[in-house]
């Protein structure tokens, strides 16, 4: 399997300079992912949606930096508005669709809005989650990269189709 992402390079600058840098959040390792083709019984699949965003909340906190940005910020939110590319670290090489645990993903994101980085994560105020595929980590893994964007900026390059 190829890794398609690769969190630790630095972003590609663009026309008008470099991009401000993107805060990585790794969440915990052998979280049980939701997929979207599970058929869970509503309160398992409730428990482990909590899971996932009481992780990604802890994940915030444990971020010496963006508990930094995040203080910085107060009374509001980090972020007015943001994209999230989400990383998903398989267990093994078996072959993934990233775009199936959009349940983790959105958990996840979640959990970002519960940390304060967003006042909610509809579409005005979050671009994704892009899901992705990356390296493979024993036990598989989470990664949300969020990115701040300035008002009207389109990092996708999708104004074309509005």
């Amino acid at each position: 399997m190829t890794t398609l992402f690769d969190p630790e390079r630095p972003a590609a600058t663009t026309a008008a300079g470099p991009r401000p840098a993107p805060f990585v959040i790794p969440l915990p390792t052998g979280l049980f992912l939701l997929n979207a083709n599970q058929r869970l019984h509503h309160r398992r699949k409730a428990e482990y949606t909590k899971a996932i965003r009481d992780a990604a909340m802890e994940a915030v906190s444990e971020c010496p930096t963006l508990m930094d940005a995040l203080a910085a910020a107060k009374p509001g939110p980090l972020f007015q508005r943001a994209h999230i590319l989400g990383i998903v670290h398989p267990g093994s090489n078996r072959r993934a669709d990233p775009a199936n645990l959009y349940p983790s993903f959105k958990a996840a994101v979640d959990g970002l809005v519960d940390a304060g980085l967003f006042d909610d994560d509809d579409h005005t105020r979050v671009v994704g989650p892009d899901m992705r595929l990356g390296r493979v980590v024993k036990g598989g893994q989470l990664v949300l990269v969020v990115r701040g964007l300035a008002p009207g900026e389109d990092p996708l390059g999708y104004q074309a189709l509005q």
